[in-house]
């Protein structure tokens, strides 16, 4: 029962992490770490986890770490999903030799920092030193959301985050393999040659499920509901053939199946990806609270100041070494390469990779025992705390110094561009909020670039058009075209730009809105405004001479008095507090103005009275 509850906490843990982690803008890997080194501060792990570390003679991995795999594996497989291959245009060159030269700089600089202020042997440093070569798209991704650099700087890092994590694998495999397990007879041509087999075995499994899967979803052999599921078995079972034949190789061929399928022409992989992504959010928070509940935190304290020494050099040395070296001649400025430099937080698979290492490790001959070999995951597991610690909390910062990312995102996106959503952009541009119209229709964008707006005449509801969007500083979309369908379509696939609670929508008619012509609720953004103020009725009321208006309330001039002054001929949209926070007025919560805050109001030039059509649209002809 014991045991029962320790697992059920676990999941509960990771989910409280990230959700702290959610509201407070701290880095979640972060708070799992914290949580899960409390757990194991007052719950000894391996009282639990005995039987799943070890078989009966305590002699090697039997459940536990494999299970890690597995699921490192899930995580892999959903960063190759979200590897788009024509972000390598502009990032191509830079993180090819981000991943090969710059790696090289990364181990050497970590190997030597390991012998020189550690006090390791050589032969575990260099082993460290491939292990740290990674960074890590579990930590990488969710900066990069949270602080939204350049397209350029953000492609390049990301492309980074997840190649490299296969490389560094398949490097500290080859170290441990040589130096640890025959080292008496070392070869750098058994070290070749296993490279290349590793790589065109996980390449060519990757390719192989690839094409298997793509051709099955193209002829409908796999129904819908089973998609994401076949995606993630065939990629469980492509893993493990692939580690069998070669160590590490299932690393490889996972994140080369979800680059294959996420990059096959005519072939749809959203739901593959959104239940990749739930299943990796579980993933990694209850791998980061099982894994650093197992760090002893006194061990990591015990390294005391060359610990501290060491990540110091790693953050401020090593990378900065690696990324200057590597990316010089590219078409990356100063500021980008500044950017990236100071971006390279470690996550799962160093965590994962040095457990299992140090585990094996342990239970080498006394004669090829490794001196300090029990410090290998104390280490890393500082370094994975140090450096998403010291990144996470520096890189807004970093990036809005270096001028890669505005202060906030509080800018929005509007879909649609019409007379009254241009004169309602203008409002929000002169209060100094980002505003981005984009519209099909090319007079109404021309009319918006003449009115001085940002616009773009595309579709949103084209993937290519929302990927090219330049959303620096943008953290909302309003849905305010003529169209209930293309609102709703608009507000489902930018999900996952700005999350839920960021998309909202105009309904065009009220008729359509409660009816069998309407849209389920459920396929809807936020309901903006007020319950009878749709499209056509702002249309109309805008189309007789109503005006947007932004006023500052005060304790003199109160909201109350801001609607008898227009005799409720006043329609609130929106309220910006004190802290320069936009909130949108909505049907679900209606907002009531305080003394300090600034409103936009659409007013109309003349009281309309009750009976009038702009006061009853559904009164008018439906068209």
């Amino acid at each position: 029962m014991e045991f029962l509850l320790y697992l059920a906490m676990i999941p509960a843990l990771g989910l409280a992490a990230q959700w702290i982690a959610w509201r407070t803008r701290l880095p979640g890997i972060l708070l799992l770490l914290v949580f899960g080194m409390a757990l194991g501060h007052f719950i000894e792990p391996d009282d639990f986890l005995q039987d799943l570390t070890a078989g009966n003679d305590q002699s090697g991995p039997r459940l536990l770490f494999p299970l890690v795999s597995l699921s490192v594996a899930v995580i892999m497989l959903e960063g190759g999903l979200s590897l788009n291959l024509k972000e390598l245009r502009e990032a191509g060159h830079a993180a090819f030799r981000l991943c090969t030269i710059g790696a090289a700089i990364s181990c050497l600089g970590a190997t030597l920092g390991a012998h020189y202020i550690l006090n390791f042997g050589w032969r575990l440093s260099l082993l460290l030193g491939a292990i740290l070569v990674v960074t890590g798209p579990t930590v990488i991704g969710p900066l990069l959301r949270q602080v939204r650099p350049s397209k350029r700087v953000g492609a390049t890092l990301k492309w980074e985050g997840i190649v490299i994590d296969p490389i560094g694998a398949v490097l500290a495999v080859l170290v441990f393999d040589q130096l640890m397990m025959h080292i008496d007879q070392p070869s750098l041509g058994a070290a070749v040659f296993m490279l290349v087999e590793t790589a065109l075995v996980g390449t060519g499994l990757g390719i192989a499920g690839g094409l298997i899967l793509a051709s099955a979803f193209r002829h409908y052999l796999i129904p819908d509901h089973l998609q994401g599921v076949a995606t993630l078995a065939i990629g469980l079972l492509l893993f493990a053939v692939s580690d069998h034949i070669a160590s590490e190789s299932g690393l490889i061929s996972v994140t080369v199946l979800g680059l294959w399928l996420s990059n096959s022409r005519s072939l749809n992989v959203e739901a593959i990806i959104e239940f990749k992504e739930n299943l990796r959010t579980l993933l990694i928070g209850c791998l980061f609270v099982v894994l650093g509940s197992r760090v002893n935190i006194d061990e990591v304290m015990a390294i005391g100041l060359p610990g501290l020494a060491f990540l110091a050099v790693l953050i401020f040395l090593v990378r900065p070494a690696s990324v200057y070296l590597s990316l010089m001649g590219t078409s990356l400025d100063t500021r980008e390469k500044a950017f990236i430099a100071g971006m390279a937080p470690r996550g799962i698979v160093a965590a994962a990779v040095s457990s299992v290492f140090a585990l094996e490790m342990e239970s080498l001959p006394t004669t090829r025992a490794i001196e300090d070999a029990h410090h290998l995951d104390t280490v890393t597991f500082l370094v994975i705390f140090g450096t998403v610690a010291t990144y996470g909390l520096a890189a807004s910062p970093l990036a809005k110094i270096l001028g890669l990312s505005r202060d906030r995102n509080d800018g929005i996106l509007i879909a649609g561009a019409g007379p009254w959503t241009r004169d309602f952009a203008q409002e929000l541009k002169k209060l100094g909020f980002p505003v981005l119209l984009v519209d099909t229709n090319y007079n109404k964008v021309a009319k918006a670039k003449i009115a001085g707006l940002d616009a773009i005449c595309a579709n949103i509801l084209n993937e290519h058009v929302r990927e090219d969007l330049e959303l620096n500083g943008i953290g909302k979309l309003m849905a305010l075209t003529r169209n209930d369908e293309v609102n709703s379509l608009a507000v489902r696939e930018c999900q996952t730009l700005f999350g839920r609670a960021n998309l909202y929508q105009l309904t065009f008619r009220k008729q359509n809105q409660h009816s069998k012509r309407g849209l389920t609720r459920n396929l809807m953004g936020r309901e903006l405004f007020e319950s009878e103020l749709t499209y056509s009725k702002m249309e109309d009321i805008h189309a007789v001479g109503a005006t947007f208006k932004t006023t500052t309330l005060s304790e003199n001039y109160t909201y109350r008095d801001f609607i008898e002054h227009y005799q409720n001929g006043a329609k609130l949209l929106c309220v910006i507090d004190e802290f320069r926070n936009l909130s949108l007025n909505t049907v679900e919560h209606q907002l009531q103005p305080l003394e300090g805050q600034t409103i936009i109001a659409l007013v109309s030039s003349t009281v309309i009275p009750d009976g009038h059509e702009a006061k009853n649209p559904d009164t008018s002809p439906i068209v």
